[in-house]
């Protein structure tokens, strides 16, 4: 008897990432086009990383996402034939080297699948919730805090927008250059992005060279932190000008480690974490 193979399912994933970007369509775009909304556990807490990416690009309407099981215990029943996405789990593991005697991490990578309120019958009606509608002034008045509450040095002028690692400041055109608020809202958080990765904050190395993979990792880094925080937004910039520009060294990291777009959307993950904690202390200051 042939025993089945394992079942690669983050080769599937970034081989569908690698599909789009082929056709000149970066995913992390258009996932949340339309919806504008977080995936969520049915706790209403909101799926982190590279889990909210993938459940993103599913392109269901419904932000809740259930285990069969969950969905079971809450009384509902997935629908016969409906396919389950798949999300990751992970773990780093504590071990002891026996050759060495040292403590060792080893890290715990599982898959699991889990289903979209609308594949589900039966569920309760606070599960098929009303999208909050926000207006454009409202949209804009947030992303506006959201970017002052970081506390970066901002610069406005020229036609380049960029991140200065050695001077520490974000150069962006002024905001009239660009064709709405919420262009120049995207653009300044994937700048915040990468000025997070400063030694002082998050300490990534950004003396890359454009054109190199390292560099196309920490746009990829960048990409996904703005793009999870504009859903949370509720914005939807356009990709930005540059986007074509990046197509090939992202293809290139993609194809040579299936890995890479994983581990891009868990530092994405710390960025947003980073910049929120900001948001925190901007409140807190506020009410002091």
């Amino acid at each position: 008897m042939v025993k089945k193979s394992k079942r690669d399912y983050e080769a599937e994933i970034t081989n569908k990432v690698i599909a789009q970007l082929e056709k000149g369509v970066a995913p992390w775009h258009k996932s949340w086009v339309g919806g504008i909304s977080l995936a969520l556990r049915e706790n209403g807490q909101p799926y982190r990383g590279y889990n909210q990416f993938i459940l993103s690009m599913s392109g269901y309407a419904s932000p809740y996402w259930f285990t069969y099981k969950k969905a079971t215990e809450l009384g509902g029943q997935v629908r016969k034939g409906e396919k389950g996405t798949a999300i990751h789990f992970f773990k780093q593991l504590d071990i002891k080297d026996k050759a060495t005697g040292e403590d060792t991490k080893i890290p715990l990578i599982k898959f699991y699948s889990v289903f979209n309120a609308s594949q589900i019958d039966g569920l309760p009606e606070k599960f098929s919730p009303k999208p909050v509608e926000r207006t454009e002034v409202e949209r804009d008045a947030g992303a506006e805090e959201y970017i002052k509450n970081c506390g970066a040095d901002i610069r406005h002028g020229g036609g380049k927008a960029f991140y200065s690692p050695s001077t520490d400041f974000i150069q962006l055109p002024d905001v009239d250059a660009f064709e709405d608020y919420t262009a120049y809202a995207g653009t300044a958080i994937h700048e915040l992005a990468h000025w997070t990765g400063h030694k002082t904050r998050l300490a990534r190395d950004l003396r890359n060279d454009f054109g190199s993979k390292d560099y196309a990792r920490e746009e990829l880094i960048a990409e996904g932190s703005a793009c999870l925080i504009c859903a949370h937004l509720g914005l939807e910039p356009d990709p930005r000008e540059d986007h074509a520009a990046y197509l090939k060294e992202w293809l290139d990291v993609l194809k040579d480690d299936k890995t890479a777009l994983r581990k891009a959307f868990a530092k994405a993950q710390k960025v947003v974490d980073f910049l929120d904690g900001l948001q925190q202390l901007a409140t807190e200051k506020k009410v002091a």
